[in-house]
């Protein structure tokens, strides 16, 4: 199902959903294909999105387009000691 369509079908709440297909520009991915689960309450929301499992994803169906946004951390040096 594209996001437009569940964007119709959840007009304007939270939705758990699983990814099933993307395209990346850069650091952010834009959702094309989702599969919905059921629709979220808003004060339960923030809770659901935590335990989400991988490739499942809690969005609000008021956005136009399903993005997110990928943050990189930056490797850190370990230093070692030299032993002899």
């Amino acid at each position: 199902m594209k996001w437009l369509e569940m964007r119709q079908l959840f007009p304007n709440q939270f939705v758990l959903f699983s990814v099933l297909e993307f395209h990346q520009e850069g650091t952010r991915r834009f959702i094309d294909e989702v599969e919905p689960i059921r629709a979220v309450a808003d004060e339960d929301a923030r809770t659901e999105f935590d335990q989400a499992g991988p490739g499942k994803l809690v969005y609000h169906t008021s956005s136009k387009v399903c993005i997110i946004r990928i943050r990189r951390r930056k490797r850190s040096r370990v230093r070692r000691k030299k032993t002899k």
